[in-house]
């Protein structure tokens, strides 16, 4: 589905000249930054001029820092004692928020996040806004597997030199 690579590029790219598209199939697009690479999707809640779309994604860095690092741009503030639950398929992941957005806690717990995302077919990132009501920015895996692998190996051969 490579009718979603324009729709991407106005949702996640600030501008055409710090950033490039690697590939864009299904629900995913990986993107080169230039210090970094990510794989990136958006919720299947469409989000309306006044509220926060949310997006999910991995983060690899050329320096090795982050590599596969999962984040989520919530779709609603969660409220200050509210834990942040990733599910992948029947598999739970409890994530580290700020500010509206989630991490995942470590470098153990992003790679079994990418493991999890090569094998199944839904997600979602759940919590309770300010207000207590529960949320869910639900998430489809189609092309998941290929946008990650694309920024992995972007990143990879930047940071041996091979690429600029």
């Amino acid at each position: 589905m490579l009718r979603l690579a324009p729709f991407f590029c106005a949702l996640v790219l600030p501008s055409a000249a710090s950033a490039g598209i690697l590939s864009a199939g299904g629900a995913w697009v990986a993107i080169d930054r230039g210090a970094s690479c990510e794989a990136l999707t958006r919720s299947l809640r469409v989000a309306t001029k006044d509220k926060i779309q949310a997006l999910a994604g991995l983060t690899f860095a050329a320096d090795g820092r982050r590599w596969a690092e999962f984040h989520a741009r919530l779709s609603r503030i969660p409220r200050g004692d509210a834990s942040v639950m990733l599910k992948i398929g029947d598999q739970p992941f409890l994530l580290v928020t700020r500010n509206g957005w989630a991490w995942s806690r470590g470098p153990q717990q992003a790679q079994a996040i990418v493991e999890a995302l090569r094998v199944a077919t839904t997600m979602s990132v759940e919590s309770r806004d300010q207000g207590g009501s529960r949320f869910s920015d639900p998430y489809l895996l189609d092309g998941a597997p290929t946008a990650i692998d694309s920024a992995a190996a972007r990143c990879a051969l930047r940071s041996a030199g091979k690429i600029r």
